[in-house]
């Protein structure tokens, strides 16, 4: 199937965005319009669609700079969906909560899939897609919600918008869980993280390979898009290897997987465009900090330097 046969663009380079620096916290404090503004000029420089994931405030400015500054870009805009039901299989505990918070987080998923409804039809030029949710089915994820709820949101955003509706999550799910939902989206969006799955660099290219292929062997009829793909920078040991994880493999590993997909024609969101210092423990060194190709101070990382800029760093 084509790109084109879903929404009206062709394979493009794109990359998941969150523009979170050193004090700022989702829901708490959000960038500002002149920080987001600095971000995406330096993102349009390498990439021409960006994924959010809620609609919050920090979503809401990002849709006003690309319009008030006339930015090219476009945004696949997502629901955050919160948990509808627990989850023992939280590895981290996190999984577990009241009825009274569990009734709370429906309400509160219902009014995001109606803000998304609401900045869907606002910023229709801009936004080419939306999706439900984000790894909310997965065995371990900390805010699950039932397939059938899924599947009801997904309706009401077709019914409410024009853009083409997904729902973004790892690739094992969508393998038999998610079979019911596939002809509910309009394509797939499937995460692969050959790092978190002990992969070493040498193996990481064909694993995701194999992970995009089996979804599209499963589901030939539809379209199958990358939602989210990378490779961290920096780890403490803890579930990435530290050895596993630094600036040279994630440079070979967004190199090698940008060639595949320009190659395949295939859409891929890259994870992530900036690292994200409010994730994760206290150590500074938790991988979910450094799965930016650019420093929280906006510099680049390896991946994205200059081949000059490189070999002047290396004789200093």
């Amino acid at each position: 199937m084509k790109y084109t046969d879903v929404f009206p663009i062709d394979a493009a380079s794109a990359v998941c965005y969150s523009g979170y620096r050193a004090g700022q916290v989702p829901g708490v404090s959000f960038p500002s319009y002149s920080e987001v503004k600095e971000d995406l000029l330096i993102v349009k420089k390498h990439w021409s669609y960006i994924r959010l994931y809620s609609c919050d405030a920090h979503s809401k400015t990002v849709l006003q700079v690309i319009e008030n500054e006339k930015l090219d870009l476009k945004v696949m805009l997502g629901a955050y969906i919160t948990a509808e039901e627990n989850n023992h299989n939280c590895p981290w505990g996190g999984g577990v909560y009241t009825d009274q918070t569990l009734q709370n987080n429906r309400l509160h998923n219902q009014n995001e899939i109606n803000k998304l409804i609401e900045l869907a039809n606002t910023y229709d030029s801009i936004i080419f897609s939306l999706s439900v949710g984000n790894e909310a089915c997965v065995e371990w994820t900390d805010h699950m919600v039932p397939v059938a709820r899924v599947i009801e949101y997904v309706k009401q955003l077709k019914a409410g918008t024009k853009q083409p509706v997904t729902f973004c999550e790892n690739y094992v799910p969508w393998l038999d869980k998610l079979a019911p939902l596939v002809e509910a989206v309009d394509f797939i969006s499937i995460h692969t993280y050959p790092l978190w799955e002990y992969k070493t660099i040498d193996e990481a290219i064909s694993f995701t390979k194999q992970n995009y292929q089996a979804v599209a062997k499963e589901y030939p009829h539809k379209l199958v898009v990358i939602t989210e793909a990378g490779w961290a920078s920096t780890s403490n040991g803890k579930g990435i290897p530290r050895e596993h994880a630094n600036p040279v493999f994630q440079k070979i590993y967004y190199q090698e997987l940008s060639r595949w997909c320009e190659e395949d024609c295939i859409l891929t969101f890259i994870f992530e465009a900036f690292d994200e210092p409010w994730k994760g423990s206290d150590d500074p060194d938790e991988p979910e900090k450094h799965w930016g190709l650019y420093y929280e101070n906006r510099s680049p990382k390896l991946a994205l330097k200059k081949k000059t800029a490189y070999k002047a760093e290396q004789t200093r």
